[in-house]
């Protein structure tokens, strides 16, 4: 089952004669409807003119990062959540803020820092049956993350093994052909060294005939001149 979240909308209804004061909870009580109405666009330009008339309104930080939340963007609406859980001093509304931060690290897996929230969520309000029954959740998706870890490892040695005798075969094939390399430039040099011999041996061997037959010449030069 999905994680539940809190949607609940916070906005202070105090009457004030200031102008100001007016005009944020105007701008509340206009993104709330909006929100309601599924606008959250919408709503959350009125939650930021709230903002920008009150910066430290837990209320119009917790209802934009709700609004943030429904747009798909996690990541901002954390930030909002973030920065009420460190001004807001209201129990209720701290457990609703840590409790929608939950929600955000469990759907990204990061289930320690969920679990956290959740107990943090519980702690400022422990009768919220429904953060209770998401920490119930986040506690078994935990678990079950950690035996799929604990499994992977185990069949990693396996494949580190598998592995280390792929690369001993690969290094023994190369090697071998490193052998067979150096054994065919040994050949090569030996038939080389042979040929050369036999080229020097020629070319003495032409000498000699040569030598020998200047000598015979001579002899019969000798010859003719006895």
């Amino acid at each position: 089952m999905l994680q539940k979240i809190h949607i609940t909308l916070l906005f202070l209804l105090t009457a004030s004669s200031a102008f100001a004061q007016k005009t944020e909870r105007d701008y509340l009580r206009s993104g709330s409807k909006l929100y309601n109405d599924s606008l959250f666009i919408k709503a959350e330009v009125d939650f930021r003119k709230s903002l920008e008339i009150n910066p430290k309104s837990t209320d119009g930080i917790f209802n934009l990062g709700n609004t943030l939340l429904m747009q798909q963007k996690a990541k901002e609406a954390m930030e909002q959540f973030e920065s009420a859980s460190k001004i807001e001093k209201d129990k209720d509304k701290l457990a609703q803020i840590y409790h929608n931060m939950g929600v955000i690290l469990q759907s990204s897996k990061q289930y320690p820092q969920c679990i956290e929230a959740y107990k943090e969520s519980l702690r400022n309000n422990p009768k919220d049956d429904e953060t209770r029954y998401n920490l119930a959740l986040a506690q078994k998706l935990l678990k079950d993350q950690q035996e799929n870890q604990n499994q992977d490892q185990k069949q990693n040695p396996q494949d580190d093994k598998n592995n280390q005798n792929k690369d001993q075969q690969e290094q023994n094939e190369n090697n071998q052909q490193n052998q067979n390399q150096q054994q065919n430039k040994a050949e090569m040099s030996k038939e080389n060294a042979q040929q050369l011999l036999n080229a020097v041996m020629q070319d003495e061997k032409n000498v000699q005939d040569k030598v020998k037959k200047r000598l015979q010449i001579q002899g019969k030069k000798l010859d003719k001149d006895w």
